[in-house]
């Protein structure tokens, strides 16, 4: 594939393909771990190395891998990179390991992840599909470190952990329900889709 192309493949899940406000995958992530940006930062980062790696490995055996198992041995490499993640954060960042609970294994079921794989490794080079997937988590985290940074000042006052707004500010705290996830996702897309225009609301 030559640079031009690499470069599409990149571009393109972080505008008018995105996965979150075009393809509007993973949105469960906004309710799950959008109320802290510290949170949404590990997150987006365990999302993004699982989605380009498994991508890159199921293009590299798409030739081997029959296709009436080809779901289950995608699912099965997903796993180990989100596994990998899982032991990682434990053994480095426990804190934070035991914040997010269960939400780092659920990686494995993020459609992200699985739909990169399905859509684009399969029938693509190793290459293109790292850069597709790794183009796709960095799409999927913007649009999430957004939507925690909202969260988090108005609903604690404050950014990673450290207060901004002072002791005038009210929290609101349905920022930090998951209500609120859903609130500001919903003004995000309607927002980038009005300042986009058709091109985004219809890719």
């Amino acid at each position: 594939m030559a640079k031009s192309g690499l470069l599409k493949t990149f571009t393109e899940p972080l505008g008018k393909n995105n996965p979150v406000f075009v393809q509007i995958l993973g949105i469960c992530s906004t309710l799950a771990v959008t109320n802290k940006l510290q949170n949404t930062m590990v997150m987006v980062l365990g999302v993004t190395f699982a989605t380009a790696l498994s991508s890159w490995t199921v293009s590299l055996l798409r030739k081997r891998i029959p296709s009436r198992i080809r779901m289950m041995v995608e699912t099965m490499i997903i796993a180990a990179y989100v596994i990998l993640v899982d032991i990682i954060l434990k053994a480095y960042y426990p804190e934070m390991w035991k914040q997010l609970g269960p939400y780092v294994g659920l990686i494995i079921t993020n459609c992200i992840v699985m739909g990169r794989v399905e859509a684009f490794a399969l029938t693509n080079k190793p290459l293109p599909s790292l850069v597709d997937g790794l183009a796709s988590g960095l799409g999927y985290a913007y649009v999430l470190l957004i939507i925690a940074a909202v969260r988090e000042l108005m609903g604690s006052g404050s950014l990673w952990g450290y207060r901004i707004l002072g002791p005038w500010w009210t929290n609101w705290a349905i920022m930090v329900m998951p209500p609120g996830g859903f609130f500001i996702l919903a003004i995000a897309i309607w927002v980038i889709r009005e300042t986009v225009g058709k091109e985004v609301s219809h890719a």
